[in-house]
């Protein structure tokens, strides 16, 4: 990565691409990369195995002084989530899966450098 700062928008998209080649070093099937309604969005949605998986990113770089990147996804915002994710599940006829929440928290330098990634199945 270049000296230049990182913007969010930038620094956003680099965590879901590190998290998508997570889930798909764990063999974990991919259907949908920031799917929106008009409930939100959701940063990742794929299978794991049978399980339809609903994954939330956060991404942060620099110190953490300010808390872990999970700790930024407030009852408000699963909520949110849960309302995106049975959308989704309707309009793609998937009512009938097992639904999980899954969490990916990255943490990077200032550079864009990987420090942590790490993956909490079943957050809420």
């Amino acid at each position: 990565m270049s000296k230049e700062k990182l913007t969010r928008k930038m620094l956003g998209a680099m965590g879901e691409r590190l998290a998508l080649e997570h889930l798909q070093s764990l063999n974990y099937s991919i259907l949908a990369q920031n799917w929106r309604c008009r409930t939100g969005e959701i940063d990742l949605i794929g299978m794991d195995g049978e399980l339809l998986v609903i994954i939330e990113v956060r991404t942060r770089s620099g110190s953490t002084s300010f808390g872990i990147p999970q700790e930024s996804i407030n009852a408000m915002k699963q909520q949110k989530v849960r309302e995106t994710a049975q959308f989704y599940a309707l309009r793609y006829q998937q009512l009938h899966r097992q639904l999980r929440f899954d969490v990916i928290s990255i943490v990077t330098d200032r550079e864009g450098r990987l420090l942590s990634l790490e993956h909490l199945p079943n957050a809420f």
